[in-house]
């Protein structure tokens, strides 16, 4: 029996900057988990992650995350991608020096 399709975004790391990018529904990206699109038709998520992954130019490693839509926008389900969006770990640099 087949999964239920879970609400996911595309997201990638930009590819001079490193940082954690996710695609929004004008096909740009953005660093805030907040304005990612929402997809919840499994194959828009794929054409979506195609076409996200062709994007050589601006974005490496794109996939699939799975999140819950709240009303202040995705929020991640894994661990793994609330530590992604946080930043690096091992110094306050970039976005966390940023919020200091």
């Amino acid at each position: 029996m087949p999964r239920d399709f879970k609400p996911k975004v595309v997201t990638a790391n930009a590819l001079l900057e490193g940082d954690v990018i996710y695609l929004t529904e004008d096909d740009s990206w953005t660093r805030e988990l907040k304005q990612a699109e929402v997809i919840t038709d499994e194959a828009v998520a794929q054409i979506r992650l195609l076409d996200a992954s062709s994007r050589v130019a601006e974005a490496v490693g794109a996939y699939l995350a799975d999140v819950i839509d709240t009303p202040d926008g995705p929020e991640p389900v894994h661990f793994r991608e609330d530590f992604r969006r946080k930043g690096p770990s091992n110094h306050f640099h970039g976005k966390q020096a940023a919020g200091q």
